[in-house]
Order: structure tokens, then sequence, then C-alpha cells
């Protein structure tokens, strides 16, 4: 009878929204007669939407970085978009069913920008850097090493990437607001006009929407439930009424805290690129783009590897693997991640699609961070997002593009601002000040430098100083690197 106990729930105790996952019988025998059911009954849980809205309004939360750069991709190298949407698509609907998380998918930054800075850095080099870095990434998780990794690196370290990739994605987010962007060109061409579809006023309007209904990221709005009211009848006309209004008031609260502000902007947005140039509709072709396999020469697997791969490889390794890690435990704390999967799932990402033109993928804390500020909790919110990108791309393929060259590029800006901001707060834990120093030494060299390849190598040397000028207070070795106290060890 031992497979007749109720299932043992787990649950996230930060936000109680999490998934609760399913223990498997003990015994070998029912495992593996049940092992079909418990992966779909996980499946099942993980896509599961715990409040619509909410996640609805989480899967716009990394569109801020993701349509700027692909969008650029395609106006200024010729990046299939339909393809493109259609893989990146089917990654969020398998990332989403595997972590039962807002687990992100996003272009890999360091090779967009060599793209778009370089004329002859065209698509056999971007899909030639995809494949290497993702064979590197499949590689370092099948073997191990990226789990060795995650345990050496200090948390410190990682707090300071974090940091100074939310602080570089706030700044783009500013720049983007106040100056009038030429994407394919990656420049500014301007200040902005205060008025108008794509103007200041506007811009400025969707971010105080987006405070005034999401706040500053609490979990639960602040007395949108506190129902007042009284059981003694003798208070009085009076009272009764006064209740009555803040019942009103409680209920209004709720009701405009719980509205879906990242989709409600991001409609507008769609809303306004029909206003702003209605022939567009007439640009549309409807059906699929054509997938072909990409050609290479030895020169495009050359120049991808030295101009594309390597400057990637470490950002995707602290980012996009050990930084989303530590970011999910953050936010999730009921779910089990490991840096092996992380890795792993990048790598099969890269290994698969950058044959076919999809633009090289990762996950990212940012966009992780963005869409757990707009209310992503599960992995149906990716899911979802994954379903609408799958759609397009089939529906209307490379033709989007002329759609989003018209979106107003300031209501983009005011969306990644959020996701950089909410990743920014991450590095609030460094309590001590010695952390703090490391972080922050981290922080600046990434953002001065633009590399967080040197800031994580300056924060690590600072780092390994710390620890050395500990051991000579008479400290055990074994107590320097993970900072244990001598009674631990």
């Amino acid at each position: 009878m031992a497979n007749q106990n109720p299932p043992i729930p787990i649950t996230d105790p930060e936000a109680q929204e999490i998934t609760p996952t399913t223990l498997a019988p003990s015994t070998p025998a029912a495992a593996t007669g049940f092992s079909a059911k418990v992966v779909a009954n996980k499946v099942k849980g993980n896509l599961v939407f715990h409040s619509k809205w909410a996640e609805l309004n989480g899967a716009m939360g990394d569109l801020g970085t993701y349509i700027p750069i692909v969008l650029a991709l395609t106006l200024a190298r010729d990046l299939n978009l339909g393809t493109t949407l259609i893989f990146t698509g089917v990654y969020n609907i398998i990332t989403g069913a595997i972590y039962g998380v807002p687990m992100p998918v996003q272009p890999m930054k360091s090779i967009a920008a060599q793209a778009l800075s370089d004329t002859s850095f065209g698509v056999p080099e971007i899909m030639a850097a995809g494949i290497l870095t993702g064979g590197v990434l499949f590689v370092l998780g099948v073997t191990g090493l990226m789990r060795l990794a995650y345990k050496l690196i200090p948390l410190s370290v990682v707090r300071g990437i974090q940091l100074a990739q939310g602080l570089s994605f706030a700044l783009t987010a500013v720049r983007y607001v106040r100056k009038v962007q030429d994407l394919p060109k990656s420049k500014s061409l301007g200040d902005r006009h205060w008025l108008g579809l794509d103007g200041l006023v506007l811009a400025i309007v969707c971010l105080c929407f987006i405070v005034i209904v999401n706040g500053a990221g609490e979990n639960k709005s602040r007395g949108c439930c506190d129902v007042v009211g009284s059981d003694d009848d003798d208070l009085g006309g009076q009272k009764r009424v006064e209740s009555d209004d803040r019942n009103s008031r409680s209920r209004l609260r709720k009701v405009i805290f719980s509205l879906p502000s990242a989709f409600l902007v991001f409609v507008l947005g769609v809303v306004l690129v029909f206003i702003r140039r209605h022939e567009v509709v007439h640009e549309i072709k409807f059906g699929p783009s054509s997938i072909e396999v990409v050609k290479f020469s030895r020169h495009a697997w050359k120049r991808g590897f030295v101009k594309g791969a390597i400057p990637q490889l470490p950002l995707s390794i602290l980012n996009s693997v050990i930084a989303v890690c530590k970011l999910s435990s953050d936010l999730f704390p009921g779910k089990d991640f490991s840096v092996t999967s992380l890795s792993v799932t990048v790598g099969l990402m890269n290994l698969v699609g950058s044959w076919f033109g999809a633009m090289p993928s990762c996950h990212g804390a940012g966009g992780l961070a963005g869409q757990y500020k707009f209310g992503g909790r599960s992995g149906g919110c990716v899911a979802l997002l994954g379903a609408a990108k799958l759609l397009l791309g089939l529906v209307l393929g490379s033709s989007l593009s002329h759609i989003l060259k018209q979106f107003p590029v300031g209501i983009l800006g005011v969306l990644l601002l959020f996701a950089g901001i909410e990743l920014a707060m991450c590095s609030r834990d460094m309590n001590t000040k010695e952390d703090s120093f490391v972080m922050l030494i981290c922080t600046a060299v990434s953002l001065v430098g633009s590399s967080a390849a040197l800031g994580f190598i300056c924060g690590m040397v600072v780092y390994v100083l710390l620890r050395l000028r500990n051991w000579t207070r008479d400290k055990p070795l074994s107590t320097i690197w993970m900072q244990k106290s001598p009674g631990q060890v």
C-alpha cells in the first residue's frame, strides 16, 4: 500500500503561485510503470496558469530586449525573422515545460553586437558563432565542468555581473526613451520630441502607469485585500457608510493593481503601429518564411569563432547559466535548478536552430527578472509567449518586420527599464562591506569596459586578494575560500 500515500506538495515560500511538484513512487516497479504519467503530470503542472492576467503580463517582460535586437539584425543583416520566431517559440515552450518558471529565451547579445558593428559579419558568421558557442556550453554541461565553475565562483562576483547587466539595460532603456533610435545601426539620431505617437509624453505616461499598477514589485498590493467592516449593529449609519466607502476603495485598488500593465502597454504600441502608418497592412504577406540550411565557408567558421564565439562565451557562462541559476534560486526557492541542465539546454538550442538561420539564443538573468517583475511565475508564462512567436512565425513570417519597424521605441525602452531595475535589485542581499566592495568593483569594470569577462576577472582577483588578506589573520586555509567560520570546519 506504499503507493497509496498522498502526494507531498513542494511549494515556493515566496511566491504562492508556484506549481506544486509531486514525488514519484518509491518502488522501482511503480516508478517504471508510472514514469510516463509522472512526467506528463509534471509538465502539466509546470505549464499551468496560476493567474491568467499575471502570466500574460509577465510574458511581455522580455520584449524590451528581444524585439530591438532581432529587429535590428533582420533589417541590417537579413536575419530570417520567420525562422527565428518559429525556433525561439519552440524553445520557449520546451523550457517552460522543463523548468516550470518563466525561463527566458533571448538573443546572444555579444554576437548581435558584433554583427551590427561589422558589415562583413553576416548570417553565416552569426550562425557559426552560435553553433560553436552552443557546442562549448553543451560540453561544459555534460562533463560537469559548469557545475564546478558554479561552486567556485563567489556570489559577490555573480551579483556584480547581474548589477552591471541590470544597469546596462536601464541605461539603454533611458536612451531609447530620450533619443530617436536607428536600431539597424544601433545609433541615437537626436532628442525625441515631447509630443507624437512615439514621443516623450507617451513613454512617461506608460512608465507612470506601470509604476502605479506594479509599484516596486511587491508580491501583493498593500491594502488590496483589506476589507474593513463592523459587526456591531449599534455603530450607526455613519459608521456603515464609512465602511462601505473603504470597501469600495479597496475593491477599486484591487482592480487597478491587478491590471496587466505591461500587456496593455504592448497592445497600445501595436495599435499605434497601424495609426502611424496604415500602409503597413498592405506590406503583410501571409505564410511562413522558407527554412533553409545555412551554407558555411571555412572563413565563416573562423570569423564566427574569433569575433563571435570567444567574446560571447564569458557572457553566456556568467549571465546565461550561472547568474540565471542563482537568480532562479532566489526568486523560486521551491524549485530545483542546476547549471548542468541550463548549460545543456542553451547548447542544444544553438546546435539545432543555428543550422537553419535562427538567431543564436540563450537564457538571460535580465529576461527572467523582467518576466518575474510583471507577474510571470510559471512555465506557462513563457509557453504562452512561445506559442505567440510560433503562430506569428507561421502566419506572418518575415513580413512581421514591417510591423515591428513602426513599433514605438519609447515603449520598448519603458519595458526594458523595468527589466533592468529588477535585475539590478537582486544585488541588495550583499550585506557585508567586503562583499559589496567586490560586487561594485566587478560592476564598475564591466560597465566601463563594456565586458562582463573583464569585470569577472577583476572581481575574482579582488576576491582572492581579500581572502588571502584574511588568511594572514591566522585563520585556517579551509575557511578562506567559502567564507566558513573555524567552528564549521
